[in-house]
């Protein structure tokens, strides 16, 4: 396995956050547009 170079790794961890953070904010984000939640200061419907 040498194909894992040590800028891969970097990359790849990067992606792996980038994947959670947005897995974990979308959903809330979706509920918060559909609710009228105060993510987006208010009512937006």
């Amino acid at each position: 396995m040498t194909f894992f170079t040590k800028k891969r790794l970097v990359i790849l961890a990067i992606v792996i956050v980038c994947g959670l953070i947005l897995g974990r904010l979308v959903p809330r984000a979706i509920l918060n547009a559909l609710l009228g939640g105060a993510l987006f200061g208010g009512d937006v419907l």
